[in-house]
């Protein structure tokens, strides 16, 4: 809730300042035009969705960074249609794969360990040592 106040907050200052320097009809246009670009995007997602499900296939890419790409096509189209300078400014940013990895690594913060890895590195804390010893052999007396 606290990040989406914040988002707000920053959305409202962007876009009265963009939107006093260039005036009515200009922010107008510029929401149109974004507004129009997101509704393409949204409509050519099919084509992108192929193009990905193809390379997945063919192993090129792999299935977090599938899973990466179209979620963030679909999360920049959302934000070029709502109105708003920093939500355009967003959604062009994640049309793009680089600034979309960017985004996922700094803000989801999302770090991810393979099991050689924890091993090698001793990262892996739930690992306990421990020795069996078989009473079977021991005589009673």
């Amino acid at each position: 809730m606290i990040y989406f106040l914040i988002y707000l907050f920053l959305e409202v200052s962007v876009s009265m300042n963009i939107a006093s320097s260039i005036g009515t009809l200009a922010t107008f246009a510029e929401l149109i035009v974004s507004a129009l670009i997101g509704f393409i995007i949204m409509a050519n997602f099919r084509v992108t969705l192929v193009q990905s499900m193809q390379a997945l296939m063919n192993k090129s890419i792999s299935m977090e960074a599938f899973q990466r790409l179209n979620v963030f096509t679909i999360l920049g189209a959302i934000l070029l249609i709502l109105p708003g300078f920093l939500g355009d400014i967003i959604g062009i940013c994640l049309q793009f794969s680089f600034f979309a990895t960017l985004f996922a690594n700094k803000v989801l913060h999302k770090t991810t360990y393979t099991e050689n890895q924890n091993f090698s590195e001793g990262k892996n804390d739930e690992i306990i040592d421990v020795e069996i010893i078989d009473d079977s052999h021991t005589r009673l007396k």
